[in-house]
């Protein structure tokens, strides 16, 4: 029986190559299914990754940040003034041209992947070994910045692309950009476009200028270096090069450039971009504005943990305020807010500032910028005020660290033994900046000048065996699912020896456990209460703002002493 078979005839695509190339044409195909399987199962596993993520997240506004003090007592943070979503209908044409222009030129043609970039950004990247192209749509950024995926690798790549598909086939593309321009984040605390617009321009998005547009949308790459809050040159350099990828795109034409590089920058006041509650929640902000910036953290819902004892605070404003009225009371003074004055008058108003640093570490425990915040955001704390009697614990401190004798109330003896420059020098060791007005005998009985911060810092190191430490306010930040994103490191710097330190105490007189010194100047326009605690060294200023006679050394001193008993040994 024979086996013959006919030879079949040769595919189509054999005709055309030489024998030689069919074996290797024939793995090279089973290689390229076997590779698409590969990539079919990958896209397959991302897809459901993706798919376990929640996409009502995009179009929501990120939660403002939540302060607890350190006990983690909520505390009362601003409500977010600024921080609402914006429609596309909000949005100026210009803006969107600007953002597309500087961002994604193509953003209104592709799927949410530029796969013209993507292949020219892989090519680079394989040339440099590193990831130093990302070639990111602004849908491909909005999946990043909502479901927090920073992490440079393939995964975190494949699974960003994977969440723009979704993005993309949910939301159009004004609503892609809408919520784009809602979530991310602008320098200075600000999230979103209205609150760039509000914090730098103190004005709506719809009310922006084209100039103001084109500065926004340039400092998205930098927010940090290019905030003009920090940088106005650099912000104003983003602009001019936001107006040449428009020019470049055929957006706006040179006339029409040249005019709007022409336009003024105003930012706003300090005034229109506050909306903080207190002194010490406008200095938690400004340190955390820093910190956001610093680190490249730009999350919402952040749980801000912070140094300040609520409770000491709240005692120290009110024996404060307590110790204030009496005064006023006595001699007929009123609080403008309470009571009317003639025109062309100044109310009598005594105000009054005070710090709490933790001797140890530096932490801020209490902040009081002031005596009403409402009434009056200027914060006292870091206003420097002359000492007068207040300077002798630094006078002794010099002369201590230079092993000269401390005499207890006797500061000019105790200085003639070094000199003036020699206190100065110790001083500014210590924390405080100055200016020192005079350098004779005078520099000894306190003609210098120093604010509550400086103040509570340098009383710190005399109570930390003279390491002088760092004040910061903000704990660590963790975000919503409790994950610590920071966390604060103690800064201590040596400023004296510690018998130095120790010596330099013996000026303060002891009571119900605590150390304390109360002054004033000889012009009885300043009033100071130092006080060296268990844990904590508390700065406290009492005065009018423009210097005036408080009251008489001897009253002064009597209130003085009855506010340090009510106060106590905490």
């Amino acid at each position: 029986m024979s086996t013959w078979r006919p030879i079949p005839p040769p595919r189509f695509w054999q005709r055309w190559l030489p024998e030689c190339l069919h074996g290797p044409v024939r793995w090279l195909f089973r290689l390229s299914m076997v590779g698409l399987l590969i990539i079919s199962g990958l896209a397959f596993c991302y897809l459901l990754l993706a798919m376990r993520f929640d996409l009502n997240e995009v179009a929501r506004l990120p939660a403002d940040p939540v302060y607890y003090d350190r006990r983690g007592r909520e505390l009362p943070a601003p409500s977010g003034a600024g921080r609402r979503l914006v429609t596309r209908q909000d949005l100026p044409d210009f803006l969107v041209q600007a953002l597309q222009a500087r961002e994604d030129a193509r953003f209104y043609q592709h799927c949410g992947i530029d796969f013209r970039g993507l292949g020219r950004a892989t090519l680079r990247n394989l040339k440099d070994r590193e990831f130093t192209q990302g070639a990111s749509t602004l849908s491909m950024q909005l999946a990043r910045n909502t479901f927090d995926i920073h992490a440079k690798s393939l995964h975190r790549k494949f699974l960003e692309i994977a969440l723009t598909l979704r993005i993309e086939a949910r939301y159009s593309k004004d609503e892609i950009l809408t919520d784009y321009l809602n979530r991310i984040y602008f320098g200075a605390g600000a999230h979103g476009i209205e609150q760039a617009a509000q914090t730098y321009f103190g004005k709506p998005t719809g009310a922006l200028k084209e100039g103001e547009c084109a500065l926004l949308v340039g400092i998205i790459r930098g927010p940090r270096l290019f905030s003009p809050l920090r940088n106005l040159d650099a912000a104003i350099e983003q602009r001019d090069q936001t107006l040449s990828r428009m020019l470049a795109m055929g957006f706006i034409n040179e006339a029409r450039r040249s005019a709007i590089s022409a336009q003024a920058i105003t930012l706003a006041t300090d005034e229109q971009r506050e909306n903080q509650p207190s002194y010490a929640l406008r200095a938690m902000q400004r340190e955390l504005n820093l910190i956001l910036d610093e680190q490249d953290i730009r999350l919402g819902g952040l749980h801000v943990n912070t140094t300040l004892d609520a409770a000491w605070q709240d005692r120290l404003d009110t024996e404060l305020t307590r110790a204030v009225t009496a005064l006023e009371q006595e001699k007929s003074w009123g609080h403008p807010t309470h009571a009317a004055h003639p025109a062309g008058t100044e109310p009598r108003y005594v105000q009054y500032a005070a710090v709490t640093t933790e001797t140890r570490t530096g932490a801020i425990l209490a902040l009081i910028g002031g005596r009403d915040y409402q009434h009056s955001r200027f914060d006292r704390t870091r206003s420097s005020r002359d000492l007068g009697s207040a300077f002798e614990p630094f006078v002794a401190a010099a002369a201590a660290e230079r092993g000269k004798l401390v005499l207890p109330g006797k500061p000019v003896q105790t200085g003639r033994q070094i000199g003036p420059a020699e206190v100065e020098c110790i001083a500014k060791r210590c924390g405080l900046a100055g200016p020192f007005l005079l350098m004779t005998d005078d520099l000894f009985r306190g003609s210098v000048a120093a604010t509550p911060m400086e103040m509570s810092i340098g009383l710190a190191t005399l109570g930390n065996q003279g390491k002088r430490p760092r004040p910061f306010l903000i704990r660590d930040l963790r975000d919503a699912s409790g994950k610590t994103l920071y966390t604060a490191t103690p800064n201590l710097r040596p400023a004296l020896s510690p018998n130095a330190a120790q010596d330099a105490t013996s000026v303060l007189r002891r009571h119900a456990g605590t150390r304390c010194f109360t002054g004033a100047t000889g012009s009885e326009r300043d009033a100071w209460t130092l006080r060296l605690g268990p844990g904590g060294a508390t700065a406290i200023w009492i005065g009018f703002d423009q210097p005036t006679v408080i009251a008489r050394a001897p009253r002064l001193q009597s209130l003085l002493d009855e506010f340090v008993a009510r106060l106590g040994n905490e």
